[in-house]
C-alpha cells in the first residue's frame, strides 16, 4: 500500500513558476513508476509526466514538454514536478499517482495508488 500526499500548489500569473511535491508512504517507493496527471473544471484527466523507478526514463505531454520537468528523490520518497513559463490552460488539480510497472508510463489505468491532488490556478 502507497499513501500520496500532493503539496506546492497555489496561485501564479502566467510566465511564472511552481513547483509541485509528492510525498510517498512505504518502503518501496523505489520500485514504483511515478506519474502526474491533471483536471481542469469541466474535463477528463490528462497525462501530464511520468518517470521510471530509477528516474532513468521520463515522459512527458506534448503540451507541457520544455516547460515541466519530472524528477524524484528515491531516498526522500518524493517526486516533483517543476512548472515553468505556466500558462493559463496549465489552470488544474495536479495528481501523483503510483504505478506497480516500474516504467514511466502515460497510461493512467497502469496506475496503482492516487493522491488527493493540488490546485494550481494561472492567471493571465
Amino acid at each position: 500500500q502507497v499513501q500520496l500526499v500532493e503539496s506546492g500548489g497555489g496561485l501564479v500569473q502566467a510566465g511564472g513558476s511552481l513547483r509541485l511535491s509528492c510525498a510517498a508512504s512505504g518502503r518501496t517507493f523505489s520500485s514504483y513508476g511515478m506519474g502526474w496527471f491533471r483536471q481542469a473544471p469541466g474535463k477528463e484527466r490528462e497525462f501530464v509526466a511520468a518517470i521510471s523507478w530509477s528516474g532513468g526514463s521520463t515522459y512527458y505531454a506534448d503540451s507541457v514538454k520544455g516547460r515541466f520537468t519530472i524528477s524524484r528523490d528515491n531516498a526522500k520518497n518524493t517526486v516533483y514536478l517543476q512548472m515553468n513559463s505556466l500558462k493559463p490552460e496549465d489552470t488544474a488539480v495536479y495528481y501523483c499517482a503510483a504505478s506497480q510497472f516500474r516504467v514511466a508510463t502515460m497510461r493512467s489505468y497502469e496506475y496503482d495508488y492516487w493522491g488527493q491532488g493540488t490546485q494550481v490556478t494561472v492567471s493571465s
